[in-house]
């Protein structure tokens, strides 16, 4: 896909600037849209409409490497992403795995730079243990709504779902796991939660570590990208080269292990630093 000029005099200064070069060019500031909508800890909207997780920390460090580029956030929600990404509203959505149905929308993917997995919960009881998970259609489900999940073949309409499995939908994780404490097996035996988000969940009520059945094998294991529109301002190595300098310093890892989360294997043998990119 051939590169967007629109960004290359905003990206060339910011470059030379950074090697200890003074170049008289005039920058204009550049507007990145920044599609979000609640995936914590990676991403939330928090009460007062703020982004919290790991974005809000990224945007607010990439913000302070880049002050020639303004990142604007703009809400949307797992099942309308699709539809605000077609339609312009925003231009890059961050820590999305390309397989979660993007290959019906024209867009770049950046290489991975973020990995989590989700795990099956249900109430611990006795003579229950995780082959409980074996047959999810024998079990109520309780789900985000427009989330993709590998026991549904990634499948987001919930109509759909509903034909195949016993299943509830929701917004909220924290809902979820209540729901799963309250024993009410004709509502939710089974909630699906990624990872990160059950760790801080146990650390804030440590009770719930002999309370919940916790799966072995994963819904899924997600490597996400920076996801950027075709006909948009930037392109995925643009969005590479903002992010080299918080890969560069350690900040950006920091700020990964802060929210429980992980790099992806490989990923600063294999980071696509500037010398090696196009």
């Amino acid at each position: 896909m051939p590169r967007n000029n629109r960004f290359q005099p905003a990206l060339l200064a910011l470059l030379f600037c950074a090697v200890g070069f003074t170049v008289p060019v005039a920058r204009a500031e550049l507007e990145i849209k920044v599609g979000v909508y609640n995936f914590p800890p990676i991403a939330g909207i928090g009460s007062e409409s703020e982004v919290e997780g790991l974005l809000a920390d990224t945007l607010q460090h990439l913000d302070t490497a880049h002050p020639d580029v303004r990142f604007k956030v703009v809400h949307t929600s797992p099942m309308r992403r699709y539809l605000d990404f077609t339609a312009g509203l925003y231009d890059v959505i961050f820590f999305e795995s390309p397989a979660w149905g993007w290959h019906d929308y024209p867009h770049e993917a950046t290489i991975p730079i973020l990995t989590d997995e989700e795990l099956y919960l249900a109430l611990r009881k006795p003579g229950r243990d995780t082959g409980f998970f074996d047959n999810l259609q024998e079990r109520s489900i309780v789900a985000m709504s427009g989330y993709h999940y590998g026991f549904a073949d990634f499948e987001i309409d919930n109509e759909k779902l509903e034909q195949r499995f016993d299943i509830e939908f929701s917004d909220s994780h924290r809902r979820n796991i209540n729901l799963i404490k309250a024993d009410r097996p004709s509502v939710a035996e089974v909630a699906i939660v990624s990872r990160s988000y059950l760790q801080q969940h146990l650390a804030q009520h440590p009770e719930d570590r002999e309370r919940l059945l916790i799966s072995e094998r994963p819904d899924q294991v997600y490597r996400l990208a920076i996801i950027t529109r075709a006909g948009g301002p930037v392109n995925a190595a643009d969005m590479i080269r903002l992010l080299e300098p918080l890969v560069r310093s350690g900040r950006y890892r920091i700020l990964v292990e802060k929210w429980g989360l992980q790099l992806p294997p490989g990923f600063f043998t294999g980071f696509p630093f500037q010398q090696n990119l196009p």
